[in-house]
């Protein structure tokens, strides 16, 4: 008799642990990346990165929604000059600037669908079996941006798609939006405007504080890492702009500075690096208005941060320490030679299976 009551309350303990895994598992799990330029082209590099970790999912920025003459236009749509590896699947992503959500945006649900769909069937893309939404909603305009993903999802659903949505840290402590399940964007976690020593891209103790609402999150969540770097210009009056790719090592315009003992001593930290402007000229790809360029002058200083990673790992299994089904599925930020780069392919194995 004992033995019977053992084996029925072991299965009930299973039972229970199966269904609060398919809770909080996303569907298909795959390991996958975001791709977010502005043209689908892959070079031989990140070709070998999709097949060499396996790669089933390519989260891809179709367009931007944007405030243009006072109504959400499109922006930055995705041109297609290259064919997607067999075997990856493309999830469209649009990105809805948050100022939108405060003119309304119900009248373009059914439009946002649609446009994806057009794009997928101009470009010999399958039919898409997702589409995800990346918005940096606050509690001011959560309202209206959830009502705006309800009318969304009828529209999928329509199409037989889920729909996904991105979740940013300080979003946890809201409850969750209407979609299928949520990828936790784990970057991007510190401001730029502090240089007191921690990692603006990925600081474990930028983190920490929002682990509470990681296990009670009433929505399946998987996770995002960056494996990007940033190269940020600062003035006496604080931050000017972020750069891309600048030339440091042209002495002409840049010296190094020593390294900073706050951001190196610490074990498992970020590689920092401080460059300092000696010579000015101006940056008119960092602006829309060419009158209004953004000058590089002599006494600027460039922090360039790139994440160790020990300190991914760390952000990482703290996170499924709290959620232990967050990592069944992983997104590297984002799919580019240059990051690749930044670390070996050990790397991107643990990083994806940690």
């Amino acid at each position: 008799m004992m033995k019977l009551q053992f084996y029925i309350i072991l299965l009930i303990i299973i039972t229970l642990t199966g269904c609060g895994k398919q809770k909080h598992a996303v569907p298909d799990a795959q390991p996958a990346v975001y791709y977010w330029r502005t043209t689908l082209q892959l070079d031989s590099a990140e070709r070998a990165f999709l097949h060499e970790h396996h790669v089933g999912k390519l989260y891809t920025r179709f367009f931007d929604v944007v405030m243009r003459d006072g109504k959400p236009m499109p922006n930055a749509t995705l041109r297609f000059l290259d064919t997607v590896p067999a075997g990856v699947e493309v999830i469209p992503v649009i990105f809805i600037m948050e100022n939108c959500l405060r003119h309304g945006l119900d009248e373009y649900a059914q439009q946002l669908v649609t446009r994806v769909l057009q794009m997928c069937e101009t470009n010999d893309l399958p039919a898409p079996r997702e589409l995800q939404i990346d918005c940096d909603w606050t509690l001011r305009s959560k309202d209206a941006y959830y009502h705006f993903l309800q009318l969304v999802q009828e529209h999928t659903a329509q199409h037989g798609m889920r729909l996904s949505a991105t979740i940013r840290l300080h979003q946890l402590a809201m409850d969750a939006p209407p979609v299928d399940y949520g990828v936790l964007m784990v970057y991007n976690t510190g401001d730029v405007n502090r240089t007191t020593g921690r990692n603006p891209i990925l600081d474990y103790r930028d983190v920490q504080p929002y682990l509470k609402y990681v296990a009670r999150y009433r929505l399946p969540l998987c996770a995002a890492y960056p494996t990007y770097g940033w190269q940020l210009l600062y003035d006496s009056n604080g931050f000017k702009a972020i750069l891309h790719d600048e030339n440091l090592s042209d002495s002409t315009l840049y010296q190094p500075l020593p390294a900073n003992p706050l951001t190196q001593s610490l074990p498992g930290v970020p590689t920092h690096a401080t460059w300092l402007v000696v010579a000015s000229r101006d940056l008119p790809e960092l602006s829309d208005d060419a009158s209004n360029a953004t000058w590089i002058s002599p006494g600027d200083t460039v922090h360039t941060w790139t994440v160790a990673p020990a300190e991914l790992l760390r952000v990482s299994r703290a996170l499924q320490h709290e959620r232990n089904s967050i990592n069944d599925q992983v997104i590297i930020y984002a799919l580019d030679t240059k990051n690749i780069n930044r670390y070996n392919s050990q790397d991107y194995e643990t990083f994806y299976h940690p």
